[in-house]
């Protein structure tokens, strides 16, 4: 087989991978977004940990010299981490966070001291050596 057969058989199983890695990272970076929106750090980390994996599959679709899906995938995590920074930014400046807890509904009744005074011991003796000592 020539040089060039080889490469486009090769060319004609990485560029679905790539494209198919393209779409893993575009679903993650949305992911990403909503996490960031939410304000939930590490399910935003962990998006972009899976988007990384994502575009590392795209990047193989550049062995045929198709750059599209590195590039939609980059685009898609630039994009969607803006996006979701600046609705964040809204949703703060408009006051529309996370509920705040209600404090007096979960907490327990606390438990009255004991009436008996508490009998304080001497501690007792320990070696610390880690081989015996014999006098």
């Amino acid at each position: 087989m020539t040089t060039m057969r080889v490469a486009s058989d090769l060319a004609a199983v990485m560029v679905p991978i790539g494209y198919v890695g393209a779409a893993i990272a575009a679903v993650c970076a949305i992911v990403a977004a909503v996490a960031v929106i939410r304000g939930s750090g590490g399910l935003a980390g962990g998006a972009v940990g899976v988007w990384i994996v994502g575009a590392l599959l795209s990047v193989t679709a550049s062995f045929a010299q198709e750059w599209t899906p590195l590039i939609l995938s980059g685009a898609a995590l630039v994009g969607m981490l803006t996006i979701g920074g600046v609705v964040r930014a809204i949703m703060t400046a408009a006051g529309a966070g996370r509920p705040a807890r209600e404090t007096d509904e979960a907490l327990p009744a606390a438990v009255p001291a004991s009436k008996h005074p508490a009998v304080v011991s001497k501690p007792a003796r320990v070696a610390t050596a880690s081989i015996a000592v014999v006098p």
